[in-house]
């Protein structure tokens, strides 16, 4: 074989991430965007560390199958590659080293989720503790910021202490891991661009906050290409968007303006995947500079080639995939419970099982949400799945036998994904 493309930046244009955690996803992605046509970019290869982890794959692996994957379909365009969830600088090596380009920082484990809880005397005690760590504080506090939406920031006494409380050193490790970033690609003559990742908190992030934090990231010489804040709503894995539209609309517009004004710099959407029903006003609201990143639901279209080709294979997933719920769904924010959907063996019909435990795409006009848990029962079990010694392999079996019903099921899936985004811009 040849050798393979280098992967490059895709700057401010508008992207789209095609996670792989079986590595034979990538076909089926190239003809998504084959379909979709022109106007947004693709990143083929995109995992993140904790995924690579949970599959026994390392990162030349992830890049290895998905440029093979895409030279074989033949797409003759550039891509992107994404090293997800970065925390260490290990991390940052080892991506950087399999050719990554798109490293997207995660400082979540030094956030102080409970920041938007704390009473006053807890609030003004916990920013003691962290007050000789940050030198931003004075250089906001009582300021306000105007957007072109007309919607003003405010950068109050109390905004600026909880952003400091709560993101104060996540901030700092974000600054440090980006210059390791940009030290580590220029040492190997390599381009790169960095997303950061502040979406997994519980409560939005306010504007004061997305403000601050990209400010402080810019200001210390961050290539930052896009962030990802955690907006209104719930973004659950493998389901669509739940929550206001109305509200998400007018949010997203307000953070699109503070990116556009401090950046410009792309919004990012992290669990992407399935948020069908809200795409076409993210693309609006960011006036196309923005990024959308999906993982699992490639994984979960594979089990639907499993279900329409070895029914009893997908039959002793779901139950192993019961079995193993409720210890696999615990770093996941997610509503499914077992008792909301039957058990395999009190569904008789094939197609009706696949409709309880993958859905059946229904039409989703826009504003109109729909979740069905079975769908998150399998979404998060993928590890477990893919690492048994029994169902890892034939999995990967009926996947390498059934190869075209793969691609056909992902394009398919993804067209839907690609044309919702292209409707808003």
């Amino acid at each position: 074989m040849s050798e393979l493309p280098k992967c490059v930046t895709l700057g401010l244009a508008p992207s789209f991430g095609f996670g792989d955690r079986i590595g034979l996803a990538t076909p089926g992605h190239v003809e998504s965007m084959k379909r979709a046509g022109s106007g947004i970019e693709a990143i083929y290869p995109q995992q993140s560390i904790r995924e690579m982890a949970r599959t026994n794959r390392t990162a030349e692996q992830v890049m290895s199958d998905a440029l093979t994957g895409m030279v074989a379909a033949g797409w003759t365009g550039k891509t992107g590659a994404d090293a997800d969830h970065l925390k260490t600088p290990a991390d940052v090596d080892i991506t950087a080293a399999a050719g990554f380009t798109f490293f997207t920082i995660d400082p979540s484990d030094v956030v102080d989720a409970q920041a938007d809880d704390y009473d006053e005397n807890t609030l003004r005690e916990k920013y003691a503790d962290v007050a000789d760590e940050i030198s931003w504080f004075d250089n906001y506090c009582g300021k306000s910021h105007s957007l072109e939406t007309g919607t003003t920031v405010e950068l109050s006494e109390e905004a600026c202490m909880r952003a400091a409380v709560k993101y104060g050193r996540a901030i700092n490790q974000a600054v440090d891991l980006g210059k390791h970033i940009e030290q580590v690609n220029t040492n190997i003559g390599q381009d790169f661009e960095i997303e950061l990742s502040i979406d997994e908190t519980e409560q939005p992030t306010t504007l004061a906050e997305h403000y601050i934090i990209a400010d402080q990231c810019l200001s210390g010489g961050m290539k930052l290409v896009s962030l990802a804040p955690r907006f209104v709503g719930d973004f659950e894995k493998g389901v669509d968007f739940k929550g206001d539209h109305a509200v998400l609309e007018s949010s997203l517009a307000d953070h699109a303006a503070i990116a556009s004004s401090l950046g410009p710099y792309k919004l990012s959407l992290h669990s992407g995947s399935d948020k069908i029903s809200m795409y076409t006003a993210f693309a609006r609201a960011t006036k196309g500079l923005y990024h959308v990143k999906t993982a699992g639901t490639s994984y979960l279209e594979a089990l639907r080639v499993v279900a329409r080709h070895d029914e009893s294979l997908f039959r002793n997933l779901i139950s192993f995939c019961r079995d193993r719920f409720e210890t696999d769904k615990a770093t996941y924010h997610i509503s499914a419970t077992l008792d909301a959907v039957a058990p395999e063996s009190e569904i008789s019909d094939a197609l009706d099982l696949e409709r309880q435990y993958l859905e059946l795409w229904p039409e989703v006009p826009e504003g109109k949400g729909f979740t069905l848990p079975g769908r998150q029962i399998l979404h998060v079990t993928f590890g477990s799945v893919l690492t048994d010694e029994k169902f890892g392999p034939l999995v990967m079996q009926i996947l390498d036998e059934h190869v075209d019903t793969y691609t056909e099921v992902l394009a398919d899936h993804f067209v839907k994904h690609l044309d919702a985004l292209q409707a808003g811009t």
